[in-house]
């Protein structure tokens, strides 16, 4: 098989921002590396890409591995290639950005990968050029959650209006509005009522909802407007 000649071979990473919501926080799932280079540092969860993979294939297998979960949302942020981002060889990396329920994943996977849910806001330095990656996912997640439904990835099947506008609060780390979100959230018509109500809510129990799945997949790519302006 013919080569390109005098091509030097370089490195592709998969570098995956993995997002979680535990009920009240946005969370990331970091790993606390436990081999060089960075030993004991904190880093983002990823992988190198293999020559028969697809780079959504490789994406999916790795958080497969960290997770146990299969058809996660996930979406590609950028590719980071500055000549010395990686301290041991030359090395790009794709960046995505995923969004999974931090209850519905196999925790003794990640664990087994030495990883663990770490509050977004407490977050650690991490290494290399992991907290750009980390800073531009944010803004992507707080962009595409404003004018998409995708923020319905971070919650459990069945969910309160309450629950939900506290994601989106730990989202853009800003109080909204109670009824001008709630009016916006039913006018999508992207929920179904249950019948059911929350019955562990501590107020008046709250009606659990659950996402028309088929109106989510027709109307993914229109604009809700899910916020006001003013947080955007």
């Amino acid at each position: 098989m013919a080569n390109y000649p005098h091509i030097n071979r370089i490195l592709v990473a998969l570098d995956c921002i993995v997002f979680g919501f535990d009920g009240e926080d946005i969370k990331l799932l970091l790993i606390k590396r436990n081999f060089d280079p960075e030993k004991g540092k904190w880093s983002l969860m990823g992988g190198f890409l293999e020559s028969d993979e697809d780079l959504e294939d490789a994406t999916n297998r790795i958080l497969y591995d960290l997770t146990g979960l299969k058809g996660i949302y996930f979406e590609e942020i950028q590719t980071f290639g500055k000549v010395n981002r990686d301290p041991v060889e030359r090395t790009l990396s794709v960046c995505f950005f995923a969004l999974i329920n931090i209850h519905a994943h196999d925790q003794d996977s990640a664990k087994a990968q030495n990883a663990f849910w770490i509050n977004l806001k407490n977050r650690p330095e991490l290494i290399f050029d992991h907290n750009e990656m980390v800073d531009i996912a944010l803004e992507r997640l707080r962009y595409k959650a404003a004018l998409h439904p995708i923020g319905f990835e971070l919650l459990p099947e069945k969910f309160t209006i309450p629950q939900l506008q506290k994601l989106y609060e730990a989202i853009y780390d800003s109080l909204l509005d109670r009824r001008n979100f709630s009016r916006k959230i039913l006018s999508t018509k992207l929920l179904l009522d249950t019948g059911e109500k929350n019955e562990n809510s501590t107020t008046k129990k709250a009606i659990l909802y659950k996402l028309d799945k088929d109106k989510y997949q027709k109307q993914f790519n229109a604009f809700h407007y899910f916020i006001s302006d003013s947080v955007r």
